[in-house]
């Protein structure tokens, strides 16, 4: 990056006369109510949080050095206590240990640094362009050049030269600044490692890759388990010829890391870590379910936009995970793969039509025209 800037290039730090919220956002009258909640029940329940941190420390033991005895021993007691939230100081620890991002970096030492300091990536000047639109609200990324973008900007610099093959799309840089909020720079290069390589369950570098294959497979996927949890609302989608492309890309793009309230984003990704992808699916389907009465009279354009902006109640995570976790998905999830990859090769060489030929009328032209991106930046675009 050019150090050489004019003053005027140079953009401030955060104004300190601005309030943040506990996770470091400044203030919105929207997240103002929600932050007030949550402060009177941090003060109510205190001693409640203490013991619970308490019981998080001797799971995880010094460093992590009891994580795995523990989780052999007592699995379920492991996903109770995931699904009801991971202490927030402990987070960062924890998403490393149910990762095996921790793994991953005691086995490679130093690769990180010879990355960042001895690589070059043709994606640098794209990082540089889409650094500043990453959660531009939070004081760690605010600041023009500041560390909070240096790290970023690091961070994606590093994997888009670790896998060439995937380089560098926009929707990472929202996992990656979320990471970075919990971790340093090298613990969260490899919690993404971990992820897009598949260290514990599948692979999601295909998010990624040019045409966005696994974004296809999983849009075609959540449209079959819509129509099938609810029915109602699958037909009301096809007569507006609604379809999960125009509002469910970015969920597993950024895994609800871009649009959603930070406080579900976390809980979201406290399960998504541990249990893997289909905690994306539930999540998506406790939406729809939460807000279904309503979706289902609403005509095409009032309906894409509340498919965009959910109501605050609908983004409780003491409300939507229970819901979400009540949808049992993961054999047919299992099924719908096996059935979409016989489309892919039922040729040699499949065309776009033959690919997306299993979604529902409506989500065949734009199923076409989202493989044809390269980078997924348009749907990372708010539509308010």
């Amino acid at each position: 990056m050019d150090k050489k800037k004019e003053v005027n290039d140079i953009e401030p730090g955060p104004d300190s006369s601005r309030s943040v919220d506990r996770f470091g956002f400044i203030k919105t009258e929207q997240s103002n109510s929600q932050e007030g909640v949550l402060k009177s029940r941090s003060t109510h329940e205190r001693g409640r949080e203490e013991r619970r941190i308490r019981k998080w420390r001797k799971m995880i033991g010094t460093g992590g050095s009891d994580w795995k005895h523990y989780c052999r021993r007592n699995p379920h007691v492991v996903k109770r206590r995931i699904r009801k939230g991971i202490p927030d100081c402990l987070r960062g620890l924890v998403w490393q240990l149910i990762s095996g991002s921790r793994d991953l970096l005691l086995m490679n030492p130093g690769v990180y640094e010879t990355l960042v300091i001895y690589e070059t990536s043709t994606s640098e000047l794209e990082i540089i362009r889409d650094i500043s639109r990453t959660f531009p609200s939070h004081v760690f990324f605010q600041q023009r050049h500041g560390p909070g973008q240096r790290s970023l900007y690091n961070v994606l610099k590093a994997y888009s030269v670790y896998d060439r093959d995937v380089g560098y799309v926009q929707g990472m840089g929202f996992i990656a600044g979320l990471l970075l909020l919990y971790m340093s720079e090298e613990d969260a290069f490899w919690l993404i490692v971990a992820l897009l390589k598949g260290a514990v369950h599948a692979p999601m570098e295909g998010l990624y890759q040019a045409g966005l294959p696994l974004v296809q497979q999983y849009l075609f996927q959540f449209e079959r388990l819509v129509g099938e949890h609810m029915p109602k609302l699958g037909e009301h989608f096809i007569e507006e010829m609604i379809n999960p492309s125009m509002y469910a890309s970015q969920w597993f793009i950024t895994v609800f890391s871009y649009s959603f309230p930070f406080h579900i984003t976390l809980r979201v990704w406290d399960a998504f870590l541990y249990e893997g992808i289909k905690v994306v699916f539930q999540v998506g389907l406790a939406l729809l379910r939460f807000c279904h009465d309503d979706l289902v009279k609403l005509p095409f354009e009032e309906l894409l936009h509340s498919l965009r902006n959910f109501p605050e109640e609908a983004t409780d995570p003491d409300k939507l995970l229970p819901l979400a976790f009540s949808f049992k998905v993961l054999s047919h999830l299992e099924e719908l793969e096996k059935e979409y990859r016989k489309r892919l090769e039922g040729t040699n060489h499949p065309t776009q039509a033959q690919v997306v030929s299993g979604f529902s009328p409506s989500n065949q032209n734009l199923c076409t025209g989202l493989a044809a991106r390269s980078c997924p930046t348009q749907m990372l675009v708010k539509n308010n």
